[in-house]
């Protein structure tokens, strides 16, 4: 299996496929992974329950986190995420509808690389997401 460049936690199909074509149209999706609730999101990354056939070691290069998710939600993920050494250095970009206060303060405090509140339009989302895509995929650098 080719190592997992993206994973996106959305459970929003309209805003998963925009993030798809967004990411598409600039070459940046060949290794995506979709996922639509935060169990999900923690299974795969610690190679657990349905996914505990891959291995930890096949990190995403960045994961693209909705908070407003069925199951356990974007901050409880983020926060799993970031406690625990194996995967604290997975840059993490959250990407929702929030512009509450709490959601910011609680995301940073917990270690996210980014906030983004997801723009409305289509125009303005695609960008967003294109530019996104080619930080974290072709310019920033990520341990080993």
């Amino acid at each position: 299996m080719n190592s997992v460049e993206i994973l996106l936690v959305e459970d929003n199909m309209a805003d998963a496929k925009l993030t798809i074509r967004a990411l598409k149209s600039h070459n940046l999706c060949n290794n995506l992974v979709h996922l639509t609730d935060g169990a999900q999101a923690l299974d795969f990354v610690f190679a657990k329950g349905e996914y505990a056939s891959r291995t930890m070691e096949d990190k995403p290069k960045v994961i693209l986190l909705d908070l407003n998710m069925p199951k356990i939600g974007g901050i409880e993920v983020l926060r799993q995420l970031k406690a625990d050494e194996r995967t604290r250095s997975i840059p993490v970009v959250v990407m929702t509808s929030s512009r509450e206060d709490r959601d910011i303060i609680d995301s940073y405090s917990l270690g996210v690389n980014s906030y983004v509140v997801k723009p409305v339009g289509f125009e303005n989302f695609s960008k967003a997401v294109a530019d996104l895509g080619m930080y974290w995929m072709l310019l920033n650098e990520v341990p080993k």
